[in-house]
């Protein structure tokens, strides 16, 4: 139904005057995909119930700001548009003032201006998304089809009034998503992960697949990252903890994040990698860009998916191969999920230590089975016990992130690894996270505690220059949130 925009229309051409409703307009033949951009086709058979505006005058007002518009994008040539211009939203918005006043609707002031700010977001942003993107309480973004949109604050979900035309509306604005980072989204390749220009990930599943018209996952990354010092002030850790991981990192033990979806391990990942020195080289994998690493040595590899043949792909796996040749001196893997996992290992244990990963697992010893089970999707028929013994001497400390009850994050166990019983893997936790209870609200409430059990590398931080008092271990209650 709109203009596509990654294509600039060259259909018609302002006069060199360039004002509005003044410049003469030369008429061009219109493409015939162009032409027939008034009538788009759903993916799948539309269901009518559901493409259909709740009301006639919502019905009315979409169809006037198609108009203006596909009016619009036939006067601009939208590849010799300086977006960077501070001034040209307003030059645009008085154009689109322009088109309104030929249409000759009855449109009070505040309709007015919301009209032009929509079309503004759909000429140079997303659309309807534009108004979530720039709320910055918002942590998920989840749509439903074109008329249902969520969104994640504090930890709860809640419907929004954001709404989309129809399916082709949502389609269109998933393709400006996916196309500005080289990928697509379409019948043949209907799921796709993308990524937003602030870092935020996407996740987009059109129909066949998505029965009840397009789905899109948003998960955002806030305009400020999220700090160590944010991580104390939420009480998702102790102060004590921060100190603990900086020794950790600086002494090169090699580090395993794990949690469930939304538990914050890429946020975690992302903070842990602030305490690499300045000087070593780093090289991060990942499927989609996500880190924000601030050291000055940093290559960046990110996945390919397979064109439209099916060829082409290059995977986690891929890229961390070639990284061993690229003379690092860390590596750090966005997410670990399959093959790719014994080659991290590999790495961990052939000189590159301090790297740092992350998997999906609920618990610091579940980590074990779930990395025994990705191993073996390499094809390789190893015995448990080999896989183990890898995990034990390349694995140092386990970080656990979880999404507790009403929403709270909290680093819930500090976990060293520290070796091998017969054919089990051998841990002891040194900080925990004890939950209390459940307040009125239904978030989650308890304590940060020092087990009082002592790392056994305590002398490696130390010949690193990171010594660390011995009574920090003890057993003792380190941070409460009782009162939160």
């Amino acid at each position: 139904m709109f203009g596509r925009l990654k294509t600039p229309v060259q259909a018609r051409v302002m006069a060199p005057t360039g004002a509005p409703g003044n410049g003469k307009l030369i008429s061009t033949p219109r493409p015939p995909e162009e032409a027939t951009q008034s009538e788009p086709k759903p993916a799948t058979a539309p269901d009518k119930n559901r493409l259909k505006p709740v009301d006639d005058k919502l019905e009315k007002y979409y169809a006037l700001k198609t108009r203006i518009h596909r009016k619009l994008v036939e006067q601009l040539d939208l590849a010799a548009v300086d977006q960077q211009d501070p001034t040209i939203r307003d030059q645009i918005g008085e154009m689109i003032l322009a088109l309104c006043e030929k249409e000759n609707v009855l449109l009070n002031h505040a309709e007015r201006q919301r009209l032009v700010g929509e079309i503004l977001d759909e000429t140079f942003g997303l659309g309807p998304l534009e108004v979530l993107l720039k709320d910055p309480t918002i942590s998920d973004i989840l749509i439903n089809g074109p008329h249902n949109c969520y969104v994640e604050r504090k930890g709860k979900l809640e419907k929004t009034d954001v709404r989309f035309r129809d399916d082709a509306h949502l389609i269109h604005v998933i393709d400006k998503i996916v196309s500005a980072v080289g990928r697509r989204c379409d019948e043949v390749s209907p799921m796709v992960d993308a990524r937003l220009k602030d870092g935020s990930r996407v996740n987009a599943v059109i129909p066949p697949l998505a029965l009840d018209g397009p789905s899109v996952s948003i998960r955002r990354f806030g305009r400020d990252p999220i700090t160590w010092d944010d991580y104390v002030r939420f009480k998702s850790c102790a102060p004590e903890m921060v100190e603990f991981f900086r020794a950790c990192v600086i002494a090169r033990l090699n580090i395993l994040i794990v949690g469930g979806t939304g538990s914050g391990k890429t946020t975690l990942l992302n903070n842990m990698s602030s305490f690499i020195p300045p000087d070593d080289r780093i090289v991060t994998i990942e499927d989609a860009a996500e880190l924000r690493l601030r050291q000055p040595h940093v290559v960046r590899l990110e996945t390919r998916p397979p064109n439209i043949e099916g060829k082409g792909q290059i995977t986690i796996r891929d890229l961390l191969i070639n990284s061993l040749r690229m003379r690092p001196d860390r590596i750090v893997v966005g997410e670990c999920r399959g093959a790719e996992t014994l080659d991290m290992l590999q790495a961990m244990n052939t000189g590159h230590d301090g790297s740092l990963t992350t998997l999906h697992a609920n618990s610091t010893r579940d980590a074990v089975q779930r990395v025994e089970t990705m191993v073996m999707m390499s094809g390789f028929e190893l015995p448990v016990r080999a896989i183990r013994q890898q995990f034990a001497s390349a694995i140092s400390i386990i970080v656990n992130a979880q999404r507790l009850t009403g929403g709270p994050r909290k680093i819930t166990n500090v976990t060293e690894v520290t070796g091998m019983e017969g054919d089990v893997v051998t841990m002891q936790d040194i900080f925990a996270f004890e939950q209390l209870g459940v307040d009125s609200n239904g978030k989650a409430y308890g304590q940060i505690v020092a087990t009082g059990l002592r790392p056994t590398f305590l002398d490696r931080l130390k010949s690193a220059g990171c010594e660390i008092s011995t009574k920090l271990f003890e057993r003792q209650v380190l941070m409460r949130d009782m009162d939160d």
